[in-house]
């Protein structure tokens, strides 16, 4: 067959979805990825076990996609988060929820959710081609055309839609392919950066690797403009590397380093507490109290039974307090200092690591010219985008796959009904 009814371009979590929408509605449908693997960054989602979804109300769920989640809001009336469950689940995928709502296959294998959703674009007849790199779009005035494959080979499609993601993890496939072939429909794509990504410093107790491989379990993480006043704050767990700091917390506030930086152009403040549950007076008391309890421990040892062991020099270190005083001898207001640097420990973030190193891509194609609805272009009829590529990102936890299965069903169902003379919707 030379022409189909739906092209889709890239088979990742929304373009495997998009084909199954299509493909349901009875549409001649073709799959097309540059790569030798279906569904490869899908693969190795949620550290290689697949947190297909999460199981927050709508509401919650979109509170958690801080890039744009709004504009989800239709798509996610087509096919919820719920949806996605009832869909693995009616493919006989067992799932379970874990911490925060993540929704997981009780194998804890990704393959398991890769294999269901292939399994099932094949069942619809969708045909399949790997190994078929695009090299661009075919367009007339209004409309697409079909895509140019980078071999000259030319596919005729009713409608095209483009799910290639960003350019993060690019050893999936993900190096922003799409990004021209949308600019040359007359899109505008908004300034990309890396989100979820690891955050960089060089505060000397890190190029020194004095606490590389340390972790820090149920601490916050906040993020400072320049006049000291707190942009965002997460609870968790992080992690000091020898760059600079890691772990799920310190991934959600880079996208706001990210902007921060950009903004003034100076290394971003953060601030670490290391008791979020205890105002400052009750770490005062309760430390003090340590120190009495050992009156003749020099307060180095005591604060290590309150404190991860390798922290405590640091710590000590930004106070005037001699590490080896005893309890009869401790300055009180020195005592008050160092209980309100656990409150809001300083460390600087000059940065992150790059957009290919993060795991989700900030920025891309200007939701402005995307109809929210049905995913379809506003400036070129028949041409659909979905998941990565558009200008939405979330946290890890199962926000960023919802909003790829979610626009992914959505731009599959609306090319087909509109390729089968349904018309726009």
């Amino acid at each position: 067959m030379n022409k189909y009814d739906v092209i889709i371009v890239g088979a990742g979590s929304a373009g495997l979805m998009a084909a199954v929408a299509a493909g349901k509605q009875g549409a001649s449908v073709l799959l097309l990825d540059k790569g030798d693997k279906l569904g490869r960054k899908l693969g190795i989602s949620g550290g290689g076990r697949c947190n297909v979804t999460n199981n927050k109300e709508t509401d919650e769920l979109i509170k958690h996609i801080p890039g744009n989640g709004r504009f989800l809001h239709s798509a996610l009336s087509n096919f919820s988060n719920k949806h996605i469950i009832e869909f693995f689940e009616g493919l006989g995928i067992a799932l379970k929820e874990e911490d925060n709502g993540r929704m997981f296959p009780v194998s804890d294998k990704a393959k398991t959710v890769v294999d269901a959703l292939v399994g099932q674009v094949k069942r619809y007849g969708v045909d399949l081609m790997v190994n078929s790199p695009v090299g661009s779009l075919l367009y007339d005035e209004e409309r697409v055309l079909g895509v140019k494959l980078a071999g000259g080979k030319r596919i005729e499609g009713k409608s095209v839609i483009v799910a290639v993601g960003g350019k993060s993890v690019p050893h999936t496939g993900s190096t922003g392919d799409g990004y021209a072939w949308a600019e040359a429909a007359g899109h505008t794509i908004t300034p990309l950066f890396p989100t979820e990504v690891p955050l960089t410093s060089k505060e000397d107790f890190i190029a020194g690797r004095e606490i590389q491989g340390l972790a820090l379990r149920d601490v916050a993480l906040s993020v400072l403009n320049e006049k000291g006043k707190t942009i965002v704050s997460h609870r968790g767990d992080m992690l000091f590397t020898h760059f600079g700091l890691s772990g799920p917390i310190a991934l959600r506030c880079s996208q706001f380093v990210v902007k921060q930086r950009a903004k003034t152009g100076a290394p971003v403040q953060l601030t670490i507490d290391l008791f979020p549950d205890k105002s400052v007076d009750d770490i005062y008391s309760e430390t003090l109290q340590a120190a009495k309890l050992d009156a003749k421990k020099a307060v180095i040892n005591v604060l290590k039974s309150v404190l991860p062991e390798r922290i405590v020099p640091i710590v000590l270190g930004r106070t005037k307090l001699d590490p080896y005083v005893t309890y009869d001898n401790i300055p009180k207001q020195e005592w008050r200092e160092l209980s309100q640097l656990l409150k809001a420990f300083p460390v600087k973030a000059n940065g992150t690591l790059s957009i290919e190193e993060a795991f989700v891509t900030g920025g891309g194609v200007n939701l402005k010219e995307i109809d929210p609805k049905t995913m379809q272009s506003k400036c070129k009829q028949g041409l659909y985008f979905c998941g990565e590529i558009l200008d939405i990102h979330g946290y890890t936890g199962g926000y960023n796959i919802t909003a790829a299965f979610s626009t992914g069903y959505t731009a599959g169902s609306h090319a087909a009904h509109s390729a089968s003379g349904g018309g726009a919707e």
